[in-house]
C-alpha cells in the first residue's frame, strides 16, 4: 500500500473515530444502552433474515416467491438467529412502559403521550403505502403481470402486519402496565389446544396475532417493574422456552422454522403458534442475560456510535428493507438472470451467491435511507434525536422523555 493509501486509511478512521466520540458524548449518562443494542439487533435480525430466505425468481418472465427452507430443510436454523421479532416486542414493551411512567410523572395527558409515540409510525408507513400505491398502478399500465405485482407489492409491504399490532400493543400500554405475561400464554396454549386438539376452526389462530405477541410486550412491562432484574428470571426464560419449543416440535407436530416455508401445511409465525411464543421465551430469556455484556460493549464509541445510527433509522430499515432487495432484482433482470437473484434456492450455490449479494442489499439500503430518513424524523429538521442529545441546560426538561424512547 502507498503512503497516500496508508494516510487515506487513517484519515478515514480518526474521522469515524472522532464522529463515533461525538455520538458518545452527546449521549445522556444514565441512558441504558443495552436497550439500545437490542433493538438494533432485533431489527437488523428481521432484515438479515428476510434477506436469506427471501428469494424472486425469474420465470417465463414472471417474479414469484420462493424461500430456500422449502427446498433445503437443513437450513432450518437460520430461522431460529434472525426470526427476532419477540426481542423487538420485548424492548417495545419496556421502552414504552417506562416512556409512559415518565409521561404521567410530568403531567402529560395520555393522548399526547400516545400521539407522539403513532406519529413516529405513521409518517413512514403513509409514505411507503403511497409510493407502493403509485408503483403497483405504474407496474399495472405498463403491462406488468399482475402476479408479479401481487407478489412485489405483498412483500414491500408484509412488514406492516407487525407494525399494526406494536401500534395496538402500544396504545393499550396502561392496560398493560402490571399484566402477568402468563395471562396471554395462556390464551395462546388455549387456542393451539382449540385449533389443533380439538379440530376448532383455523380463524382461532388469528387470536394469538394478538396474544402471542402481548407475551413478550408485558414481559418488557415487567422489566420496567423490575421483577426480571436477577440473572435466574433470563435463565429460566432461555431453558423453559428452549425446552418447551423442542418439546412442541419434538413430539406435538410443530414446525421446526420460526418463519412460514412456502408449500408447508402449517407456519409459526403466519399466525403464531403457542411454538413460536416459547421460542420467543426463549430469546428473551437470551437477551435479559446479554444485557451486561451488551452495557458493557457500549461503552465503545464506535460500538455505540453503529448503534444509535440504526436506532435513528430502525422504522426507515424495517421498511424499506424488502423495497431495497426488489430494487436489486429488478435492476439486476436488465444483466439476465442472474445467480442468487434470480435463481430457483435449491442448492448450496444459491446460498453462496446470496451471501456475495447482501452487501449489494446493503447500499440499496443506504439508498433509501439517505431519501426517506427526514420521514422518521417527522420531517423537521430541528428536531433533535431521541438516542443522543447534547446535555445542555435547556434539554433538561425534556432529558427524562429522551431516556426512555
Amino acid at each position: 500500500m502507498t503512503d497516500i493509501g496508508v494516510l487515506g486509511v487513517r484519515g478515514v478512521r480518526h474521522t469515524v473515530r472522532h464522529g463515533a466520540e461525538r455520538v458518545a458524548a452527546a449521549t445522556p449518562a444514565d441512558r441504558d444502552r443495552a436497550v439500545d443494542a437490542l433493538r438494533a439487533a432485533a431489527v437488523l435480525g428481521v432484515v438479515l433474515g428476510h434477506w436469506l430466505v427471501t428469494a424472486l425468481v425469474a420465470d417465463s418472465g414472471t417474479l414469484r416467491a420462493a424461500s430456500p427452507l422449502q427446498h433445503m430443510p437443513w437450513l432450518t436454523p437460520v430461522s431460529w438467529l434472525f426470526q427476532t421479532l419477540a426481542v423487538f416486542f420485548l424492548v417495545g414493551g419496556h421502552v414504552a412502559t417506562r416512556s409512559l411512567a415518565s409521561a404521567r410523572a410530568r403531567g402529560i395527558p395520555y393522548h399526547r403521550w400516545l400521539t407522539a409515540r403513532l406519529t413516529r409510525l405513521c409518517t413512514p408507513v403513509a409514505v411507503v403505502l403511497g409510493l407502493w400505491t403509485v408503483a403497483a398502478i405504474a407496474l399495472l399500465l405498463s403491462g406488468a403481470e399482475f402476479g408479479t405485482v401481487r407478489t412485489l407489492v405483498k412483500l414491500a409491504l408484509s412488514p406492516l402486519w407487525f407494525l399494526v399490532v406494536f401500534a395496538a400493543l402500544t396504545a393499550a400500554t396502561p392496560l398493560l402496565t402490571r399484566l402477568n405475561p402468563l395471562w396471554p400464554l395462556a390464551v395462546v396454549l388455549h387456542v393451539d389446544l382449540l385449533r389443533f386438539g380439538l379440530g376448532g376452526p383455523s380463524w382461532l389462530g388469528w387470536v394469538n396475532v394478538a396474544a402471542g405477541w402481548l407475551v413478550p410486550y408485558t414481559l418488557g412491562a415487567a422489566w420496567t417493574r423490575g421483577e426480571l432484574e436477577r440473572r435466574r428470571a433470563g435463565w429460566i426464560l432461555l431453558a423453559g422456552g428452549a425446552v418447551a419449543t423442542a418439546g412442541l416440535v419434538a413430539w406435538a407436530g410443530y414446525p421446526a422454522s420460526m418463519v412460514g416455508v412456502p408449500g408447508e401445511g402449517m407456519s409459526n409465525l403466519d399466525p403464531p403458534t403457542l411454538a413460536v411464543v416459547t421460542f420467543g421465551l426463549a430469546q428473551c430469556g437470551l437477551a435479559l442475560l446479554l444485557r451486561e455484556r451488551l452495557r458493557l460493549a457500549m461503552r465503545r464509541p464506535v460500538a455505540w456510535a453503529a448503534v444509535a445510527l440504526v436506532n435513528l433509522s430502525a422504522m426507515t430499515v424495517f421498511l424499506w428493507h424488502q423495497t431495497a432487495l426488489m430494487a436489486t432484482t429488478a435492476t439486476g433482470l436488465l444483466a439476465g438472470r442472474l445467480p442468487g437473484l434470480h435463481t430457483p434456492p435449491d442448492s448450496l450455490g444459491w446460498v453462496g451467491a446470496r451471501l456475495l449479494w447482501l452487501p449489494v442489499f446493503a447500499v440499496a439500503l443506504a439508498a433509501c435511507w439517505a431519501a426517506f430518513r427526514s420521514c422518521e424524523r417527522g420531517g423537521g429538521r430541528g428536531r433533535r434525536s431521541r438516542v443522543v442529545r447534547a446535555n445542555r441546560p435547556s434539554d433538561r426538561g425534556t432529558a427524562a422523555e429522551a431516556h426512555h424512547v
